[in-house]
């Protein structure tokens, strides 16, 4: 626990030196819970578990060419893979010209409404201080679990947080067959209401005025199957919603930002041409 203090407080030291910034989502309180308490577990590989107080880590944009992405790190529901999928990524996009924020959002613990409320609070935030980081366009990104939570922010929306654009790296996109009563699943509860279960299907929930998309996955992920992104790519060209898939043949899931991953460069090439878009 000592460690994991340690390691936060020196997280937040570095932000805040660098010009970068932590951003509380709720400092006067949620309104809701997802019934974790206690100090939040930090883990191996920069993962962190039994979130209860969100966070937004910003990255501004030295130059800022008017775009933003709020990224939601996967990790199952269970922990935020807030490394490899989040903060190492901020040097990339700022490059870009874009700011670059990491959302450590709240696990679920059974209260599925609980990751969207801070997700579309993350948005809310971002656009009240748009003037401050030359924001015009904001995005939002996730990858696996996290993926899913930024596809349900592109499918629920309103007008205040309705994402100009998303990007979704291996996202999990539907339920349908995949909960069970009393199945171990730790966006819902143990024994989820058919139309909880159908609202967070989000290729379900696809309409025409659902943002861009920018999809990445490979066909031996083993984890969710690419027919997760297939089948929310169809959904959205069906509806008129623009859609750069790209799906290539190996390299599993999971792979965030790590060089190991062989495409790298290519997905990260093809993201640079598509972002342009958003600033013409």
């Amino acid at each position: 626990m000592k460690k994991s203090l340690v390691i936060i407080a020196m997280l937040m030291v570095s932000l805040l030196a660098s010009g970068q910034q932590v951003i509380k989502l709720w400092p006067d309180g949620a309104p809701n819970s997802n019934g974790l308490s206690g100090p939040e577990n930090e883990m191996e590989g920069g993962r962190i578990g039994n979130i209860s107080d969100p966070e937004l880590l910003v990255f501004p944009a030295a130059e800022p060419n008017g775009l933003a992405v709020i990224m939601c790190p996967g990790g199952g529901y269970n922990y935020v893979a807030a490394k490899h999928e989040g903060t190492d990524m901020a040097e990339w996009f700022n490059a870009q010209g874009v700011t670059f924020a990491v959302l450590k959002y709240r696990m679920p613990n059974g209260h599925a409404d609980v990751p969207i409320t801070d997700a579309q609070r993350a948005i809310t935030l971002m656009r009240s201080r748009a003037d401050e980081w030359g924001i015009k366009k904001l995005g939002i990104m996730g990858g696996s679990a996290g993926g899913h939570l930024a596809a349900t922010a592109s499918v629920h929306f309103t007008s205040r947080t309705r994402p100009d654009f998303q990007i979704l790296l291996y996202p999990v996109i539907t339920f349908e067959g995949r909960v069970t009563p009393g199945g171990k699943n730790m966006l819902f509860d143990m024994y989820p209401d058919e139309e909880e279960v159908y609202y967070y299907c989000c290729e379900e929930f696809v309409a025409p005025n659902c943002p861009p998309a920018f999809i990445v996955h490979n066909e031996d992920d083993k984890t969710v199957p690419v027919s997760d992104s297939k089948i929310y790519a169809e959904r959205l060209e069906q509806c008129g919603v623009p859609v750069k898939l790209l799906i290539f043949s190996d390299g599993g899931h999971g792979f965030g930002f790590r060089d190991s991953y062989a495409h790298k460069e290519e997905w990260t090439s093809a993201l640079a041409e598509w972002l342009k878009q958003f600033t013409e």
